[in-house]
């Protein structure tokens, strides 16, 4: 086992020498320890490496062959958001990998031929990179396929037949591929806009004829001039030869015979007009009254296809007035419209600026829905808003409650998110009225506001937005009890930054430089709002009981809150220092929200090591 821990070790180790230039990643050993697996991002079994997840560690280096390769435990890799660069190197040696993020990077080169002997690859973004090159053929074959985005690439070439049952995420858009997209039936579940961005693309699913059929009546081509002797023969050849008199003379007779047909066509109708009117002077009043009948019913027709033009005008007008269901970021389309609508609902709660719902659809799905309260909302331009909502619906992120879809009439603007089972932060922290708020335990203390510092970090970095709302009511938890943030990036939609209402509703929690004024939330604020947070998570006191004390004042108010964790004063401590940093009125005194996620993970390496150190680990 320990050979197997200073193998994993040291290829972790071999990597970040490549592709960690600048050092952010606190990856490191020493003689009395190798514990890789406490190491931020890594997650083993049994000692081995299984899921690696470097997500924004600012890594502007390369990924070099025999690094992370020799991990071949590993089940998940995930390397977003970074600057990393180069080719990827052959990764055939992962046999166990399900799932691979490399998207928003700087890598290049063709497509990683290596990952079609992944056959247990499931998950594969590529996206936003620096790929050239076409698209193989063996993508066919890989028939556990669920998530593929290839987009803001330069892919050239065909799309590849996939036909996998199992895909049901798929993006190629931004990319120079040509050619028809091939009718298959998974290809065919996909909206025309992830195959966007491509010119060269044609065929029924883009809605592009690859060969337009030429006008019925062309232009006659003119002959070439005549060509002097020694020119090439094959132009010569194209010089039509003038018709022959017998050609000329069939062409008169076809002529004739024309005019003739037409005026005997004219006469026919000459004696139907003379004899309809000798008919109609000798009427008898029967006939009119059947005339009569037939107008009747003529008009009858008449109402009838004007009254189905009306209903087909009011559908029409309906169908308007109910905008549809917008899906993001290449989500499957697992439900409609009619389907939300028709969803049995269970209010979860009234926000700054809505109500959720809990939705449970016909096909037993559940969703969470957030219904806008259109007086507190300032966006009123239609695509102001699909476009916030794009960018918005575009974050994916393990701490982030993903936006999964979005709807908008002039009356109406729904959010739909996924629906997480075990309840809010707010809810654990001080349970029921009938239940007395306790204090989480330091280490669930230190899990929630690491997954919370990731999330927000993410947020800033990676789409340069902010949360903006965040409370322990906004962050939610997860299947597994990991700590995801919702209605993030949602301040800009309210008609006002901050009301009275809001700060009798959830004081404390925005910054003072935001109180009563006119200033939005900024990525300064929500750090601010975290360190309300983080002691809320160490007290079990809501922030309308925070007193507003010195640093070294507010550590020992901590530990008067607190009163079973006697022996834990150092590591209280040290997130209460974290705490009272994010808190600084001065948003100028405060840290970056990636340098708190840091101080934040040096804590919990220095706790792993104590702990280590005192089970008498070597």
């Amino acid at each position: 086992m320990k050979s197997e821990l200073s193998s994993d070790a040291h290829a972790l180790l071999a990597f970040k020498s490549m592709a960690d230039l600048d050092n952010n990643l606190p990856f490191f050993l020493s003689k009395r320890i190798i514990n890789h697996c406490q190491w931020p991002g890594v997650k083993c079994a049994q000692g081995r490496v299984v899921r690696l997840i470097l997500d924004g560690f600012g890594l502007t280096g390369s990924f070099a062959p025999n690094t992370l390769t020799r991990l071949d435990q590993l089940r998940v890799l995930s390397l977003e958001n970074n600057s990393l660069s180069g080719p990827v190197p052959d990764l055939s040696d992962l046999a166990s990998l399900m799932t691979l993020y490399l998207d928003h990077n700087s890598f290049s080169g063709s497509f990683p031929p290596s990952l079609l002997s992944l056959h247990r690859l499931r998950t594969l973004d590529l996206s936003s990179n620096n790929f050239i090159g076409a698209l193989p053929p063996g993508l066919t074959a890989l028939d556990r396929l669920y998530f593929l985005r290839l987009d803001g690439n330069q892919f050239n070439g065909s799309i590849p037949p996939l036909n996998q049952s199992s895909l049901q995420i798929f993006n190629v858009s931004s990319n120079n591929l040509t050619g028809a997209v091939p009718v298959t039936v998974t290809l065919l579940r996909f909206y025309s806009s992830l195959f966007s961005g491509n010119p060269g693309l044609c065929g029924e699913i883009v809605r592009k004829e690859c060969h337009p059929f030429l006008p019925f009546f062309r232009p006659t081509m003119r002959a070439p001039p005549p060509t002097a002797l020694g020119q090439n023969e094959e132009v010569q050849g194209l010089v039509l030869p003038p018709p022959s008199r017998e050609e000329h003379k069939r062409a008169t007779m076809i002529v004739g015979f024309s005019v003739g047909v037409l005026v005997l066509i004219g006469s026919l109708i000459c004696f139907l007009v003379a004899v309809r009117k000798r008919t109609k002077q000798k009427v008898s009043t029967p006939r009119m009254a059947l005339d009569a009948a037939a107008t009747a019913d003529a008009a009858a027709v008449i109402r009838l296809e004007k009254e189905n033009e009306l209903e087909t005008k009011i559908k029409k007008m309906q169908v308007e007035k109910s905008g549809s269901l917008m899906f993001c970021a290449g989500e499957p389309h697992s439900y409609s419209l009619e389907q939300l609508m028709t969803a049995s609902a269970e209010m979860l709660g009234r926000g700054t600026i809505g109500t959720t719902y809990k939705a449970m659809l016909d096909n037993h799905m559940i969703v969470c829905v957030k219904r806008l309260d259109a007086g507190k909302t300032a966006i009123t331009s239609r695509e102001t808003f699909e476009r916030h909502m794009e960018s918005v619906g575009g974050l994916r992120h393990p701490n982030l409650v993903s936006l999964r879809a979005y709807f908008q009439t002039k009356e109406e603007r729904l959010l739909i998110y996924d629906y997480q089972p075990n309840g809010s932060v707010f809810s654990l922290i001080h349970g029921s009225r009938s239940t007395r708020a306790k204090p989480l335990h330091w280490t669930s203390c230190l899990k929630i506001a690491e997954d919370v510092a990731q999330g927000l970090a993410y947020i800033h970095q990676a789409s340069r937005l902010v949360h903006g709302n965040l409370k322990s009511s906004n962050v939610l938890l997860g299947p597994d009890f990991e700590a995801c943030l919702t209605d993030y990036c949602l301040a800009v939609l309210a008609d006002t930054p901050v009301s009275d209402d809001d700060i009798l509703n959830s004081p404390g929690y925005q910054a003072p430089e935001t109180r009563k004024s006119t200033r939005r939330a900024t990525p300064k604020s929500d750090v601010y709002a975290f360190g309300v947070l983080l002691l809320e998570l160490l007290t079990g006191k809501p922030p309308s009981q925070h007193p507003f004390l010195m640093p070294t004042e507010l550590h020992i108010w901590v530990k008067t809150t607190r009163d079973d964790d006697c022996g834990e004063e150092n590591r209280l401590a040290m997130l209460t220092e974290v705490a009272a940093m994010c808190s600084q009125t001065s948003p100028e005194q405060r840290p970056t929200m990636w340098q708190v996620l840091k101080m934040i993970q040096e804590i919990k390496e220095t706790v792993m090591m104590e702990d280590n150190n005192q089970l008498g680990f070597p």
